[in-house]
């Protein structure tokens, strides 16, 4: 199995038990007389062995992921700086935005412009996208 194949099971498996949880907890009680068309003690035990195999599953991608940990990383951390700048206020000018002032009117200035912002997210973008298209590679042709 690639690491590919081993995440699509791992996203497999957390939707399984996503939903088998969800079941479990809607049917646990019903009222007394009415049908239980799923049994809460069978789903918790398919949740308990799907969890273990989860478990097992995300320690063998771990270990299999050890030579590109610093690009996954690096790719997380990435992620967060871009997050981080599309959440940045660049305006610039005069504003209305602070109605507890005396003044009505305050007129902002930024260290990083709009397009400048923008252009660095783009950059960090096209640097996320590289760092992905190698950890694919990566992933379709490793082994765990």
């Amino acid at each position: 199995m690639t690491i590919k194949q081993a995440l699509k099971q791992k996203n497999k498996l957390i939707k399984e038990i996503t939903e088998n949880t969800r079941l479990m907890q809607q049917y646990n009680s019903v009222e007394l007389g009415n049908k239980r068309p799923y049994s809460p003690s069978e789903l918790y035990d398919k949740i308990s062995f799907d969890m273990s195999e989860l478990a097992n599953l995300k320690a063998k991608i771990h270990i299999a992921n050890t030579p590109v940990l610093n690009k996954i990383f690096e790719m997380s951390e990435l992620k967060s700086l871009v997050s981080s700048l599309k959440k940045m206020d660049c305006t610039e000018g005069k504003s209305n935005r602070d109605r507890y002032r005396l003044e009505s009117e305050v007129v902002l200035t930024s260290e990083i412009s709009l397009v400048e912002r923008n252009e660095r997210v783009k950059y960090l973008e096209e640097k996320i996208e590289e760092i992905q298209d190698e950890l694919d590679v990566f992933n379709a042709t490793t082994t765990i």
